[in-house]
């Protein structure tokens, strides 16, 4: 599917929504059945309980369901400006689509192409599956770089435009929309995201307004972790002000450690982790 380019910088700058960001859901004790394996990857992982309460708190704050990107740029003004999203791909993901149907709710999912069919990971049915009964299927790149802003540009329009295909080839239709693995953002990767045909592109950034980057909408997102109460989530769902600058500020602040630490930064973080991970 998709959708129109923006008019102006006026009206993308206008564009505000409230996106979270999750990745898994697991048992307690089994991180690594679905998705990326090991702890680093695990800290982004919820087990089914939390999972649930976190559905059932963010539907007591929302006054509608959740929207796609797609309703939210063609939909009425009024619509509830809250998406939903999770990265990755793990095979998990079918039974989370079944969770948030019980709902009404439809989400975004976005699939790191390269591991497709592999083990702890959708197939290529599951994500028609998926699509079929009205998600919104994007692109995580191909192979979910540790570092997507290091890659060079031919390695960026690689990790877009082939997994922008390979998903175009599963669905049938054309694949606009993407997200940055690993938080890794940058403009050279939203420009080389546009150069691809992706024309919305989801980051790690908590806010809710969006920037253009050669014509590409980039729209960051507030990020979900293991163990982080349901009430938390509803509070960034419903944009409340204390939860969102308070992630907004620990992000800077992150982001200034990567940028000044490069790949130190990523040895400690294994380090604390115990080892290397996705996520």
């Amino acid at each position: 599917m998709n959708f129109a380019e923006p008019n102006s910088t006026r009206e993308t700058a206008s564009l505000r929504a409230r996106s979270i960001l999750y990745h898994d859901v697991t048992g307690p004790n089994d991180h690594d059945s679905s998705g990326f394996s090991g702890p680093a990857a695990a800290h982004y992982k919820l087990t089914w309980p939390e999972f649930d309460q976190h559905l059932k708190a963010i539907g007591n704050v929302l006054k509608s369901a959740p929207v796609t990107i797609f309703e939210l740029l063609h939909g009425p003004s009024s619509s509830e400006r809250f998406l939903l999203t999770f990265d990755d791909g793990g095979i998990s993901t079918l039974r989370i689509a079944e969770r948030l149907q019980e709902y009404g709710w439809r989400a975004h999912f976005f699939i790191s192409t390269d591991y497709i069919g592999k083990p702890g990971f959708l197939t290529s049915a599951h994500i028609v599956e998926l699509r079929r009964n009205g998600h919104v299927i994007g692109s995580h790149s191909c192979s979910h770089p540790r570092r997507m802003s290091s890659c060079t540009w031919d390695q960026l329009l690689i990790e877009w435009k082939q997994s922008a295909d390979i998903l175009a080839q599963i669905t049938g239709e054309a694949i606009t929309v993407a997200s940055v693995p690993g938080g890794n953002y940058s403009r050279k990767v939203a420009r080389a995201a546009a150069e691809s045909g992706i024309n919305l592109l989801f980051t790690s950034e908590p806010t809710a307004r969006a920037q253009i980057v050669n014509g590409c909408r980039v729209l960051g997102r507030y990020g979900i972790v293991r163990g982080m109460s349901a009430a938390s989530a509803a509070n960034l769902a419903a944009g409340r002000w204390a939860p969102c600058v308070q992630q907004k500020v620990a992000w800077t602040m992150k982001m200034a450690l990567k940028s000044i630490g490069g790949n130190y930064y990523e040895r400690f973080r294994d380090l604390c982790f115990g080892q290397s991970g996705s996520a």
